[in-house]
């Protein structure tokens, strides 16, 4: 299962994840998010990544335009829109996408097979990162569908029971490694993979294409 690390501000954090054995790490680049990084920073640390470890970058209702000159810029392996696009907008980016969603969202099954969806608590303000659980159930019946990111509020607590329900293509964390947002923990990230590990479901599939 792919593990993705957001909320990606610092060198070191993005070096600890990937040490840990994270196949994607996010920056997001809306700056409404208290994870919020700006572009050059993101491309410095993005520079001293191993190439095995895909950049994701988190977007909200922001131009394609800018969303391709930030990929361009940070050289980002896939973009995530976070707000309120239309299936249309997977036509208008030339990378790979991830939508994030609320589970039971009706328009999901209008975004093309292609786009990987994220599975997160819906929060208008925030945009992700609540720290909050989803209905695995549901989740699980999507995953069973489609390609499915699952996210929302997986720590190293209840990531093992998470994967084991839902059965996910990938999990994407961020506040449940953080001591604040922002700022990501080492010992809970090795801590959610030792979890993973001890469940047998952390493997390194290619990520998004």
């Amino acid at each position: 299962m792919l593990v993705k690390i957001c909320g990606i501000t610092r060198a070191e954090d993005a070096e600890a994840a990937a040490e840990a054995g994270a196949a994607a790490v996010g920056f997001i680049f809306w700056p409404g998010s208290p994870r919020y990084v700006d572009p050059f920073r993101a491309r410095a640390i993005a520079a001293r990544l191993p190439p095995f470890v895909t950049t994701v970058g988190v977007f909200v209702n922001q131009a394609a335009t800018y969303i391709t000159d930030v990929a361009s810029l940070v050289r980002l392996g896939a973009v995530q829109l976070h707000g309120d696009e239309a299936p249309e907008a997977a036509d208008e980016l030339p990378m790979p996408v991830i939508k994030a969603m609320p589970v039971g969202d009706a328009r999901l099954a209008a975004w093309p097979p292609r786009t990987t969806i994220l599975l997160d608590a819906h929060d208008p303000a925030t945009r992700g990162g609540t720290g909050q659980t989803i209905d695995w159930t549901a989740a699980a019946a999507v995953a069973a569908e489609r390609r499915i990111l699952l996210a929302g509020g997986l720590t190293p607590d209840n990531v093992g029971e998470a994967v084991a329900r839902v059965r996910p293509f990938g999990i994407d964390v961020s506040s449940g490694v953080e001591r604040a947002p922002g700022i990501k923990d080492p010992e809970r990230i090795r801590a959610l993979f030792a979890s993973l590990k001890s469940t047998r479901a952390h493997r390194q599939p290619e990520a998004f294409r």
